[in-house]
């Protein structure tokens, strides 16, 4: 009779602790892991992306150089094509190497650890497309590429679930868009080194390769001192000790009890305390529409357009009226405009909700991809269409980092419990990657059949996405991923318990025979 009324001052201070951690400001040690974190991860996959473009006609002469040399004629149009096609795709090639090798190496090396052993593989790229021009190797180029595409495919799979598992829930979406924040301003880095001032010159083009090894340096010199995922100390190691002052340090306080104790519920709560295999994934009920949400959304993250965009960005501006001159500078704009919508976004994601920012960013991209489609086919009659048509493509770039250019990552890990989530983010990556090939590869077969209405196909994609996301994603800010989970479970027919029966799980301790402290759980009806 008297347990209730000693529990009740408990789930009081308990109370009172969830309301003074949302008011706990970010810490130094959390945000250098994230900064860090992404800056020697994202923000490579984002300076990849829009690194070969400056250097391009530098490239396909140096390709040709070499081939005269070897063989004594010059390099056919067709093997120019196909070997500058190769340069460009195998980015996306590497990329799914590395999203189907990252569920093993996390399992070995831990979060921190992976991200640290993948700085390796940025500074081999970095000397491979380098050096390559001085060792008269065109293949040099191509293998650099692929395993800068391993080092993004693996970076954008441990780094997101790095993010999520180091952060506050108050904060994580907050945290978790520093991926997306970094990506950002890895593709403006890219097109600022790349204009003919500063790197993109005959003379300099290598060093904008070179460059890749500064911020895995700089993340190898930071990342070693910072802790490890705590949750994956604790649920994986059983570390407590190592959890705790994970926790510690990256909340910056000493009583981190009710995060432990967090943790400890999502493990009691588990089927599986081990870490769950791909097949094994794919044949759970308990996750299914997890499962198809995270592809559905990574699947129209890649899909929606924008790399249509980037890997096209010059003609589409061409074909919209600029002068050649200028294109380097006009570009640039595009890339701060990413950058500046990516992090309005990191700073109201908590405010907002995952939900409404990816059906907002998706149904404006419908939008302004179906305007840009009209201003496309007028610009001929109007002398200031093209102007128009640029301004649309800044509000689609805009629109996509609003939301759906950062979220789906973020979603990727909050939507999934411990068990199951390298498994989840290989999916999610092989996805991501086939996707992005998938867009390289047919964008511009389909700009060819279908002219200036080729966007229309990503306002079919947008619209459509928009609408899951609406019926189906439940909001995820400030809660739990125990609470998340619950959220799919009417739609995974999944029972769950009725609210007057729900059991309540009590931790009490007790003294085995040998005196240690054994923690011993009691359930108790609420009922």
């Amino acid at each position: 009779m008297d347990k209730p009324q000693k529990d009740a001052p408990t789930d009081h201070k308990m109370s009172n602790s969830g309301k003074d951690s949302a008011k706990q400001p970010v810490t130094a040690c959390l945000l250098s892991a994230a900064f860090f974190g992404a800056l020697g991860s994202s923000f490579l996959y984002g300076y990849n992306l829009s690194v070969v473009n400056a250097p391009a006609l530098y490239i396909k002469a140096f390709f040709n150089k070499t081939w005269v040399e070897r063989y004594g004629e010059p390099l056919g149009a067709e093997t120019a094509t196909l070997l500058w096609s190769i340069i460009v795709s195998i980015f996306a090639i590497g990329g799914l190497f590395g999203a189907l090798s990252v569920s093993f190496i996390i399992k070995v090396l831990g979060r921190k650890g992976t991200l640290l052993l993948n700085n390796s593989f940025a500074v081999i790229a970095a000397l491979l497309l380098s050096l390559g021009e001085r060792a008269k190797s065109f293949e040099m180029l191509i293998i650099g590429r692929l395993i800068i595409g391993v080092d993004s495919g693996i970076a954008l799979s441990a780094l997101p679930m790095y993010l999520g598992e180091i952060s506050p829930r108050h904060m994580r979406g907050f945290i978790g868009q520093f991926n997306s924040i970094l990506i950002c301003l890895g593709v403006f880095t890219g097109q600022v080194l790349g204009l003919p001032e500063l790197l993109g010159q005959e003379s300099r083009w290598n060093y904008l390769f070179a460059f890749l090894a500064l911020p895995a340096l700089l993340q190898l010199s930071v990342l070693p001192f910072l802790p490890e995922s705590p949750r994956f100390l604790l649920m994986e190691r059983r570390d407590e000790a190592g959890a705790e002052r994970a926790f510690q340090r990256f909340l910056g306080k000493t009583d981190v009890s009710q995060e432990l104790e967090e943790v400890h519920a999502e493990t009691r709560a588990q089927d599986n305390l081990h870490t769950v295999s791909v097949l094994q994934l794919l044949r759970s009920p308990a996750v299914r529409w997890q499962l198809i949400t995270i592809i559905i959304t990574m699947a129209c993250y890649q899909l929606c357009g924008l790399n249509a965009i980037w890997y096209y960005t010059n003609g589409i501006l061409r074909e919209a009226g600029f002068a050649e001159n200028i294109l380097p500078y006009i570009t640039l704009s595009t890339g701060a405009i990413e950058t500046l919508a990516a992090i309005i976004s990191g700073l109201v994601i908590e405010r907002i909700g995952r939900k409404p920012l990816l059906i907002f960013g998706f149904s404006a991209m419908a939008v302004f991809f179906s305007l840009l489609t009209v201003f496309l086919n007028f610009q001929d009659s109007v002398t200031w269409m093209p102007y128009l048509s640029f301004i649309c493509i800044l509000a689609v770039i805009a629109s996509f980092c609003s939301g759906p250019g950062g979220i789906p990552f973020v979603l990727t890990g909050e939507l999934f419990e411990q068990s199951y989530r390298p498994a989840a983010f290989m999916i999610a990556g092989t996805v991501n990657w086939l996707s992005n090939f998938a867009v390289g590869l047919l964008f511009p077969f389909i700009q060819e059949t279908l002219q200036s209405f080729a966007f229309l196909v990503f306002v079919v994609v947008c619209t459509l996405g928009s609408i899951y996301l609406y019926f189906v994603l439940p909001e995820t800010k400030n809660k739990t991923f125990m609470d998340i989970s619950q959220s799919f479970a009417k739609i995974n027919k999944i029972p769950i318990p009725a609210p007057t029966q729900e059991m309540e799980l009590v931790l009490s301790t007790k003294t085995d025979v040998n005196g240690k402290v054994q923690d011993v759980i009691k359930m108790e009806s609420s009922f």
